[in-house]
């Protein structure tokens, strides 16, 4: 039979847009038509003879990717009046890396962002790719006002093209960018280039590599899993490229064109709007063909830094925290500031001299079982539980501090009392003879929030402790007298905030560098400085706030080059590597902020979301204002219908809408952290993709 629309035999007309040529076909098709099925009636129909392995087809509609070759059209629900495209997986997408460099490569653009990940810091040479992710550029309205992403999971995205608009030439705004002082490259390889760019309809050059899940040039299993803990499974020996290990030289004004500058709390918050989605890919969030992304570490834990395979690692590492300074997204005092340029100036001056090799081969002609032997005695040996070495008694500290507790309208004076800290408890007394009776204060510390500032030049060495009490957070001010008695306490104290005590194998070590970062901030004496030293911009190393404040150009480079003088002996990598550890040190690091309303509450409120914790702040002040642990954490996860993120501890469920972000961002931070800090030891351990993605779904 035949209506006026066609035959009447269970069959419809299906719309499908082939990019390579820029025509429409259309094709009678069945709801039982299998995928594959339908890719091969279309090739068919299109009679062309040419290499469409690459191709695969896109419904822009459901901004959704048919990957299931096997899936009918009826499970897809794809009905007449769909519009499919059919084209290539593999497209060209510009990265920038964290030192602003721009690389020109190709993408599958098919696999979820967590896979691309993987694939391109394999080609990169940088180990761990868990704690790295793509993001958008965010502009500088967008730092303005509050812009939360839908959090339905198909639901378009801002930005995406259109299907009619897919042969335009515009630029979307989710990924214009500054120009980069940098000329857009290609990445090197052991197998040939990365080149940017897709010629449609074209075969790929033989000398040309993709990154991607669909390339013959990798050796990942099915299910994606590669083993990034590994240095034996990456060889990239004389294929890196030498200027992702050492980056080429940029002036911050260029810089500024290409990084967010926060002004205040609000706008760090929504800069983590553009973290993109690990469970979805590159096309179904709006990422078109040449943009631009950027590859930066999300996750402020790093695994097994080591430097003998992370050069490329521990520079990119260097250079995101050194922007993060520049730029303002990371406050530091003045003091920390000088100490940071004198580091940075020592890198520069160490990149143009020869460098200690870091080569497993030895002059000895020890092998790899040696060194993997010695690495694995030197990793059980750790460190000792107590310097005395007495493993009989519980170690504690005593010792007069002076405190202040805060209070409303009370002027600010610290008293100086007798304080015992033992296990997690701090114990204060007004003597030393009266600590044999009731203490005065004592205070759990296990849960609280520990921040410090160290002035060395006015010798002030302040700990600020939130410690939780059952009427909200206790604020309790301490300031020690000494270096060396400022790095024992907040190293107790940072050890009992995570319950645990002293005899912590990881209590000496934190002493050791507390006493490190605060010997570099030290001023040098007798330093005869040479006037040819002093030719440099100090606003290459100085954050904006900072300059013409108290001194001027001459006096910043003056102060620069003394506390240079403190880290004049370290090698390049030493200089980067304490770079990166001075930064860990600031009371901010690791803080990924959001802006959140609590359920049955009007006022907005700061989350910050940290490797162990989540923190409500003051939006205005950044106080704290409630701290909640993820040890004591039950379950998170997301009610896509509302918008909310629901997090259940031992003794409450917290609720909130994020209003910066997608919910699944807040989520994927979450469940991140907690994938992250689920690697053991095992420095060969495979990364599991499939928990990454069960932790961080976010589906009940």
């Amino acid at each position: 039979m035949i209506s006026d629309e066609g035959l009447i035999d269970g069959t419809w007309v299906l719309t499908i847009f082939v990019t390579d040529f820029q025509v429409e076909k259309n094709l009678r098709v069945k709801g039982d038509l299998h995928v594959g099925g339908l890719m091969l009636k279309l090739v068919e129909a299109l009679d062309i003879t040419t290499d469409w392995s690459d191709h695969g087809l896109y419904w822009p509609g459901k901004t959704l990717w048919l990957s299931r070759t096997r899936s009918t059209l009826d499970q897809y629900g794809v009905q007449s009046d769909a519009n499919l495209w059919f084209t290539p997986m593999h497209k060209g997408l510009r990265v920038m890396m964290p030192d602003l460099q721009i690389l020109d490569l190709r993408i599958d653009f098919s696999i979820n962002i967590f896979s691309v990940v993987i694939h391109l810091c394999k080609k990169l040479g940088i180990r761990h790719p868990e704690e790295l992710s793509l993001s958008r550029k965010m502009s500088r309205e967008e730092l303005k006002k509050n812009k939360g992403v839908s959090a339905t999971r198909r639901t378009q995205l801002p930005g995406l093209a259109a299907p009619n608009d897919h042969l335009s030439d515009r630029n979307y705004e989710s990924n214009a960018i500054g120009g980069s002082p940098y000329r857009a490259r290609s990445a090197t390889s052991p197998q040939g280039t990365l080149r940017g760019g897709y010629g449609g309809g074209q075969q790929n050059s033989p000398s040309a590599t993709a990154v991607g899940g669909h390339s013959p040039n990798y050796s990942f299993n099915a299910n994606g899993a590669m083993s990034p803990g590994s240095a034996h499974s990456l060889s990239f020996d004389g294929s890196l490229d030498a200027s992702l290990i050492n980056s080429p030289k940029v002036s911050v004004k260029e810089a500024f064109a290409m990084l967010n500058r926060p002004r205040n709390l609000a706008e760090k918050a929504r800069i983590n709007a553009g973290w993109l989605d690990s469970s979805r890919s590159l096309l179904e969030q709006g990422i078109e063909e040449n943009g631009i992304v950027l590859l930066r570490f999300k996750f402020s834990t790093f695994y097994d830094i080591n430097p003998k395979y992370d050069a490329v690692r521990i520079n990119q590492i260097y250079e995101q925290a050194r922007w993060s300074l520049i730029s303002e997204e990371l406050d530091c005092t003045e003091e920390e500031m000088i100490m940071f340029a004198a580091i940075q100036l020592q890198v520069e001056k160490q990149s143009r001299l020869p460098q200690p090799s870091y080569d497993r081969s030895t002059s000895q002609g020890e092998d790899e079982i040696d060194f993997a032997l010695t690495d694995l005695q030197a990793s059980l040996e750790g460190e000792s539980l107590l310097a005395s070495g007495d493993i009989t008694r519980t170690p504690e500290l005593r010792d007069y501090l002076r405190f202040f507790k805060p209070r409303k309208f009370a002027i600010r004076s610290f008293k100086r009392c007798f304080f015992v800290f033992k296990d997690t408890y701090l114990s204060m007394y007004k003597r030393a003879e009266d600590a044999n009776e009731p203490a005065v204060l004592s205070f759990n510390l296990k849960g609280c929030e520990v921040s410090s500032d160290a002035y060395v030049l006015a010798q002030k060495f302040s700990i600020h402790l939130f410690i939780p009490g059952p009427t909200g957070m206790i604020e309790l001010w301490i300031r020690a007298d000494t270096e060396e008695q400022f790095a024992r306490w907040s190293a107790a104290f940072k050890l009992a905030a995570k319950g645990h005590t002293m005899a912590d194998s990881s209590y000496e070590a934190e002493v050791r560098t507390t006493l490190t970062f605060l010997s570099m901030q030290h001023p040098a004496s007798d330093v005869t400085t040479n006037p040819n030293d002093l030719r440099f911009e100090p606003d290459n190393y100085i954050a904006p706030r900072f300059l013409g404040r108290t001194k001027t150009d001459q006096q910043l480079c003056q102060s620069i080059m003394q506390a240079h003088s403190n880290v004049s002996s370290m090698n390049l990598i030493e200089a980067k590597l304490n770079y990166i550890k001075a930064w860990q040190s600031l009371p901010e690091y690791g803080f990924t902020y959001f802006i959140m309303k609590l359920r049955n509450s009007r006022k907005e409120d700061l989350l910050a979301v940290v490797s162990n914790r989540l923190i409500r702040m003051d939006l205005n002040k950044g106080d704290s204002l409630k701290m909640w642990r993820f040890q004591n954490m039950k379950s998170w996860s997301v009610n896509w219908e509302i918008k909310q993120v629901q997090v259940a501890f031992e003794d409450e469920e917290v609720v909130f809408h994020c209003l910066t972000a997608d919910c699944k961002v807040v989520h994927e931070f979450i469940g991140g952290y907690i994938f992250l800090s689920m690697r053991s030891g095992d420095k060969n351990q495979s990364l599991d993709e499939e928990l990454f993605h069960k932790l961080t779904g976010g589906w009940l």
